[in-house]
């Protein structure tokens, strides 16, 4: 296969969905298109209301602290762990028969998290949720990259498309206080509606693809993978409660770096490769993904630590709470649809730069500004703003730059690929700053000043502005972005 410039290619390759050059926007491609999205938006809205309904599950299932937090990381353990291989398989069985499985088992899976009475059996729905989102997610996104060509079209519907996800994210914090009110159960079965009339309209619209035409099923490579990212993760998540430094979180760091050398050393001999190792050759792809994790994991840090500061340390309700942080999920909503224009003007680099820039500024006011008595209008909504346009900049024109220049036959692998990058990146930046945060406490977190959470904001401010400077340096170099190398063969 012949890697090309980012020039648009106007013709459709054999599988793809992608309408001919200048072909408008049909009644079908809309359907599409707000099947990926609803999709979407459910992701967003199940993380968030099931956030909001922890406390209350722990009281009618009897489960601690350390219990609970296992509700959130089986979901980031499925999902981080099989992200590339969903993406990948995708591309090998069909875009379409992947998707369809994956949402119908993340229905059932919303239905009965739903309606069980124990605690075990509730995480365990949830990393199947996980594991159902690790192929709906990349699979979707490739599936918007082949039916909308690289240009102003994909840059349109990536719009939209990070529009549902933010909508999705902030209507769950409100949805979730008020479902809480009547039932924490119904956090779980409100999605199962929805995701089934997605299904039926999914069968519908989206057209079958055809398998890619060569390539086997990396069967070595899927499993050191999965299991080396599914230990990695696992690890992370687990370190601030056992230590960093203790001989069993050593020891499974080392045994998951051990596996993913593995990985590595499989991919580079075998035939048909999980994943194509020379896409790490592309700068502008590594670039992209480097800078997801700076962006989702900031991002994702420090409304964890807002959350728990505002709730636990400053007393507000968990509605009050939400209606504190919505300004930028109302920014994202609004502002994404006209991200794609600014993307096709200024080029995806300096509208990441603007977003991390954003997103750092938002930061540093914060950890300057911010106090245990903290006015709102001054302290807080002017970092809820600017982290509302870093994010409404920022996602949209790095999914753009990830998969641009990458041919439809591994668009599930670019997808994958980023979207891997930004859960375990997040999980491990939000890891650190647990760790950072619960130091030296022995409290927990939530009882602390605003002093405690000072070296996590610190922390995710540093990621931010690492991000930026990785992003900045090539044009400090003068060296022109480019999504693929020049002509290059793989």
């Amino acid at each position: 296969m012949t890697i090309t410039e980012t020039t648009p290619n106007l013709t459709a390759s054999p599988g793809s969905t992608a309408p001919a050059a200048g072909q408008a926007w049909t009644a079908r491609l809309w359907g599409i298109l707000a099947v990926l999205c609803v999709v979407m938006f459910l992701d967003g809205l199940d993380v968030s209301m099931v956030g909001v309904a922890l406390p209350s599950i722990g009281t009618e299932l009897g489960l601690d602290t350390t219990s609970l937090q296992w509700i959130i990381n089986g979901y980031v353990l499925g999902f981080g762990g099989l992200l590339l291989l969903g993406g990948r398989t995708a591309d090998l069985l069909g875009r379409r028969n992947v998707f369809l499985v994956a949402l119908a088992v993340f229905a059932v899976a919303s239905l009965v998290g739903g309606l069980v009475d124990n605690g075990t059996l509730l995480i365990v729905t949830r990393f199947v949720k996980g594991l159902a989102a690790a192929f709906t997610a990349p699979t979707a996104m490739s599936i918007l990259t082949t039916t909308f060509k690289e240009g102003p079209a994909r840059n349109r519907a990536l719009s939209i498309f990070s529009v549902f996800g933010a909508s999705g994210y902030s209507s769950g914090l409100i949805l979730g206080g008020l479902l809480t009110s009547a039932g924490w159960r119904w956090t779980f079965l409100m999605p199962v509606p929805f995701a089934v009339a997605t299904l039926v309209a999914a069968v519908v619209l989206i057209p079958r693809d055809r398998p890619a035409d060569t390539g086997g099923h990396d069967l070595v490579g899927a499993v050191t993978l999965v299991a080396g990212m599914m230990l990695a993760v696992y690890t992370v998540v687990s370190a601030p409660a056992r230590g960093w430094a203790d001989p069993l979180t050593l020891g499974l760091f080392a045994l998951a770096a051990v596996l993913l050398a593995s990985f590595v050393l499989v991919e580079r001999r075998i035939a048909h490769p999980l994943v194509r190792l020379s896409i790490l050759k592309v700068g502008a792809i590594v670039r992209a993904n480097l800078s997801i994790i700076a962006l989702f994991g900031s991002y994702l840090s420090f409304q964890f630590m807002v959350t728990i500061f505002l709730q636990s340390g400053l007393g507000w309700s968990p509605l009050k709470m939400a209606m504190a942080l919505l300004p930028a999920g109302l920014i994202v909503a609004f502002g994404s649809p006209f991200v794609g224009r600014l993307v096709d003007r200024f080029g995806t680099p300096r509208m990441i730069i603007a977003a991390l820039g954003s997103l750092s500024a938002g930061y540093l006011w914060f950890l300057f500004v911010g106090s245990d008595q903290p006015n709102y209008a001054v302290a807080i909504l002017p970092s809820v703003i600017l982290l509302g346009f870093g994010f409404t900049f920022g996602f949209t024109s790095i999914m753009a730059q990830a998969t641009s220049g990458v041919d439809d036959s591994e668009q599930g692998l670019a997808s994958g690929l980023v979207q891997t990058s930004m859960q375990v990146g997040a999980a491990l930046v939000l890891a650190l700053t647990t760790a950072l945060v619960t130091a030296g406490s022995h409290t927990g977190a939530g009882t602390a000043s605003f002093e405690q959470f000072r070296p996590g904001l610190i922390l995710v401010t540093g990621v931010a502005l690492l991000g930026l400077a990785i992003t900045v340096w090539p044009l400090i170099r003068g060296r022109r972005y480019s999504a693929v190398p020049e002509a290059s063969q793989a």
